[in-house]
Order: C-alpha cells, then sequence, then structure tokens
C-alpha cells in the first residue's frame, strides 16, 4: 500500500511531518478523507479537528483555519492559521478560553459585523480545541512517528 507525505505548518513551527496512510481534513465543503492516489486539490481548511492515520493507529490535531494541498504525487501539505496536536492541549484553559469566546460573541452580537465574526472565530477556534482534546483522552496517546 503507498502512503501520503503529509506536512502541517503553521506560521510559527511545523507541526508534525510524517507518512500517513490517510488524513481527513475539515474544508468548507464538509470533511474530506484523503488516501494515496487523491486527485490533486486546494481547498479552505476550516477550524476543527484533522485525524491522521498511520499504522493501525490515529492521531488528532485541532487547527483554527487555513489552506490545504494536495499534490498529485502524494503529498499533502496544510498551511493552518494555528494548529496543535492532541496531547498538547490542556482541558481546563480550552474550557475556559471557550467560556470566554461565548461571552465575546454575546457581548458583540450588537456590534459591527468584524467584531462579531472575530468572536465567532474565536469561539470555532476553541470548541475544535475542545473536540479534539476529548477524543485523545478517550481513545488514549497513539505513537505515530513524527
Amino acid at each position: 500500500m503507498s502512503k501520503l507525505q503529509f506536512e502541517l505548518t503553521t506560521p510559527e513551527r511545523i507541526v508534525l511531518k510524517t507518512e500517513v496512510e490517510s488524513v481527513s481534513l475539515p474544508t468548507q465543503q464538509g470533511e474530506i478523507t484523503v488516501l494515496p492516489g487523491h486527485v490533486p486539490l486546494v481547498s479552505n481548511l476550516m477550524p476543527g479537528m484533522v485525524t491522521i492515520r498511520g499504522g493501525g493507529e490515529e492521531k488528532y490535531l485541532a487547527v483554527s483555519g487555513g489552506f490545504i494541498e494536495v499534490q498529485p504525487q502524494g503529498r499533502v501539505i496544510v498551511l493552518a492559521d494555528t494548529a496543535e496536536r492532541a496531547e498538547e492541549l490542556d482541558m481546563k484553559r480550552i474550557e475556559a478560553a471557550r467560556e470566554l469566546a461565548r461571552r465575546a460573541l454575546e457581548g458583540k452580537r450588537a456590534a459591527d459585523d468584524v467584531s462579531s465574526a472575530a468572536a465567532v472565530a474565536a469561539l470555532e477556534k476553541e470548541l475544535a480545541r475542545l473536540k479534539v482534546a476529548r477524543k485523545h483522552r478517550s481513545r488514549g496517546t497513539p505513537n505515530i512517528q513524527t
């Protein structure tokens, strides 16, 4: 079976660079799963959970948005605004940030559209982080090589 060369990068760092069997990503059209032989593709990355599979295990990452490129030779490049591995996430800090974002959104409903959009984006980011942290804790820690 052929593999995919996967790389997830943020402006601050390379979060993950590894060989995988498949990767599931949140896009504007919904979640997509990229397998070896996938057609070339460029798409927006939406806030959510990225799931990579390799060696019979799954690994989860939280992303807040960005871009996805699937290249013809089985290379998948994700340029994310922010990304965190599941094991880097702290549930207490996420819950506190989610509550802050929720309150900010409530306060911005009467404000301008830009402020409201920023508050919605912050809330979506925290919800994605929370989803990944919960999934990671319910499944245990996988050991996909990085």
